[in-house]
């Protein structure tokens, strides 16, 4: 008999919060019993599942005892606060903030990259869920750095608004509204300039060496992730006016020499990795056309770099709302299933 959990979600009304209800349903987690958490703006409020209406329970007071899983996409103060009590409860925590990522007795979790690194949450009851450019990254490259090695990663992001919330969905879809129909200047509120119809190189605030905490996180996630520390890697995260999908230009320099046919060869067989590579108009992945709504990570564009001996360009998308956060947070769960709790 299949064992089941009882599951909340906190944050139950964001966007992950969502997606995390619809892909539990989805994939046919085994719950018990499922409970919605939110900040008491939402009490009153209430989420679908399974065909019935969930009332929306209060963060502040909720007995974590009463659960065996945690997902949690709250933001990181929440989850500062809030995961550790969970956790001390008896609840097994799936964070999907930045809080406990680099922390190096937390756990951080790709399943289809380092699924053997669950055993860990023992340490604190508590798993991380990586950054959402940094997930599709890493399935994309894990098979080639097991064949070769890695020592160098230059990627750079082009990340859709949903990456930073419904509120910056709303503000793309206003904006463009707002200049089709003649009309402006807009106002940019979550993007630090205007996103519609534009590119901006900022996504979270500028560290002390010139990067944002979004680059750097590229940096520090895919390094624990493969457990190589040495891979030596630069970064550069531009939010473009994309609704749900992230893009990602990855230029790698391989320890040993592998060439185009055989990197697609090793994509077509790894998991979690749809290859979609013809030399032809349209014979790639885009975020819009294939990456949306779906859970799979896309390559295309595969080739070998003019400009290094070693040298191999790809062009990777994924939805950053599925398979960047909330699948993985599922996939995470239904690893910890296997586990003894």
């Amino acid at each position: 008999m299949t064992r089941e959990f009882n599951v909340a979600i906190v944050g139950a009304t964001g966007l992950v919060g969502e997606t995390l209800i619809q892909v539990l349903e989805e994939r046919s987690f085994p719950i018990s019993e499922l409970h919605a958490l939110a900040s008491n703006r939402s009490v009153g409020k209430s989420v679908q599942y399974m065909g019935r209406s969930l009332p929306v329970k209060e963060l502040s007071s909720f007995d974590f005892s009463k659960v065996d899983i945690g997902l949690f996409s709250p933001g990181a103060e929440v989850s500062r606060e809030y995961a550790p009590k969970a956790a001390e409860a008896g609840c097994i925590v799936i964070d999907n903030t930045s809080e406990f990522r680099y922390y190096d007795d937390v756990p951080l979790i790709v399943p289809e990259v380092n699924p053997h690194a669950i055993v860990d949450y023992k340490n604190r009851g508590i798993i991380a869920n990586p950054n959402c450019s940094t997930i599709q990254l890493v399935v994309a490259l894990k098979p080639i750095h097991d064949a070769v090695g890695i020592e160098r990663i230059n990627v750079a992001t082009y990340q859709s608004v949903s990456g930073a919330g419904r509120e910056a969905v709303q503000e793309l879809a206003e904006q463009s509204i707002t200049l089709l129909s003649g009309k402006g200047p807009v106002e940019a509120r979550l993007v630090p300039k205007q996103i519609a119809f534009n590119c901006v190189p900022q996504i979270d605030r500028f560290e002390d060496n010139g990067y944002t905490r979004e680059e750097m996180k590229l940096v520090w996630e895919t390094r624990k992730i493969l457990g190589d520390p040495a891979i030596r890697i630069t970064a550069t995260a531009v939010r473009v006016p994309v609704f749900y999908g992230h893009s990602e230009v990855v230029s790698i320099e391989t320890r040993t020499k592998i060439t185009a046919a055989q990197a697609r060869a090793l994509l077509e067989k790894a998991p979690g990795v749809e290859v979609l590579d013809e030399r032809r108009p349209g014979g790639y992945p885009t975020a819009a056309t294939e990456a949306a709504n779906c859970d799979t990570v896309y390559v295309g564009r595969i080739r070998e770099d003019l400009s290094t001996d070693r040298g191999l360009n790809l062009w990777v998308v994924a939805d950053n709302v599925r398979k960047g956060a909330a699948t993985n947070s599922i996939q995470i769960a239904e690893l910890l299933a296997q586990q003894p709790i």
